[in-house]
């Protein structure tokens, strides 16, 4: 486990979702995880390869994968020996997520070598576009370099007199998981089991943080965030009424970010908002205001607002890449998908 996050820290597209905690944390809700590498004795091409079983079949998937070596003798070998594995273990699809921006160094070699290899481009599982902050300022620059109403909004949280403190108790995962379900309710988004929050709270251990909004002795919003390797990520969280009202979670933010700093991470993942903000970067005026306008009607522009009003960049991923060996069941489980909203 140790060689395999050392690995996977080192390697400049390293990941959360590659690291050796994160696969057994899937483990334990229906996934088989399994790190492959080859090397030449200089370098090494590598990946994280999820499998789940399904209807007789199965899904490989390599989140935010794979991490190649640049040496394309040794990244083909990798993708040849990640399709012997996939077909091996009755994949009806082998998926590779690559944590590789559009624009980025490599990405254009990297998309050209997944085609050749007998990769289709597709809709990836894990947010496509997202905000990006650069944890290198001090903080005073950081928050200097916030939005101004989110300034206020954290100094508001302070005079109203929310206060944040770190979780460690099994009740404070329950007051999280409460918070959970409450937003999930009014949002009108699934949330996962109260025990896979805490496996992952306990598995990441120093590199997790539950925080805990409080406001007159009551928790009113809640985040569990993640710093591990280069960067962090901010994934769960939530807040009751009261919470939104009194700035809460403006004021975890700004204490996720600092804490997430100070464990050394380079940057702060926000980690998603609609793919409309993410096609614009590249977009000519007239597509870059119909696609303002496309995200402004998104159930989700009201999330893009406090993620951007952090400071960060708005950044996308390439898409996902599909390799299929039974199409049936691809075509069943990308309908399935889309039915359930993704």
């Amino acid at each position: 486990a140790a060689a395999w996050d050392e690995l996977v820290c080192r390697h400049a597209q390293g990941h959360l979702l590659q690291s050796w905690r994160w696969g057994e944390l899937k483990r334990r809700y229906g996934w088989q995880p399994l790190r492959l590498a080859i090397t030449d004795g200089r370098q090494t091409a590598a990946a994280q390869l999820l499998i789940r079983s399904i209807y007789g079949l199965a899904v490989a998937y390599a989140p935010r994968g794979p991490l190649l070596s640049g040496d394309e003798s040794l990244d083909r070998a990798l993708l040849r020996l990640l399709r012997r594995v996939a077909r091996r273990r009755r994949a009806a699809f082998l998926r590779l997520e690559p944590n590789l921006l559009e624009g980025a160094a490599g990405a254009n070699a990297l998309h050209s070598l997944l085609l050749v290899e007998g990769f289709r481009p597709s809709d990836p599982l894990q947010p496509r576009a997202s905000i990006h902050l650069d944890l290198a300022p001090e903080p005073a620059a950081l928050f200097a370099a916030f939005s101004k109403g989110h300034r206020a909004d954290v100094r508001r949280a302070e005079r109203n007199g929310v206060t944040i403190r770190v979780g460690s108790s099994d009740a404070d995962l329950d007051a999280f998981y409460a918070i959970m379900e409450t937003t999930g309710a009014r949002q009108g988004f699934g949330i996962h089991g109260r025990a896979y929050y805490h496996d992952a709270w306990q598995l990441f251990g120093e590199a997790a943080r539950l925080l805990l909004a409080e406001q007159n002795g009551s928790v009113v919003a809640a985040f569990l965030v993640f710093a591990w390797g280069r960067e962090a990520q901010y994934m769960y969280s939530g807040s009751t009424e009261a919470g939104l009202k009194a700035g809460a979670n403006h004021l975890l933010q700004w204490r996720a970010i600092q804490w997430a700093r100070e464990r050394g991470a380079r940057r702060y993942d926000l980690w998603g908002v609609p793919d409309a903000f993410g096609r614009m970067a590249s977009a000519g005026d007239e597509e870059q205001a119909r696609l303002e306008e496309e995200a402004r009607q998104h159930p989700l522009y009201g999330v893009y607002r406090f993620k951007k009003g952090w400071g960060g960049k708005v950044v996308r991923y390439l898409p996902a890449y599909d390799q299929v060996y039974f199409a049936p069941a691809y075509w069943f489980w990308q309908r399935r998908r889309a039915a359930d909203g993704g």
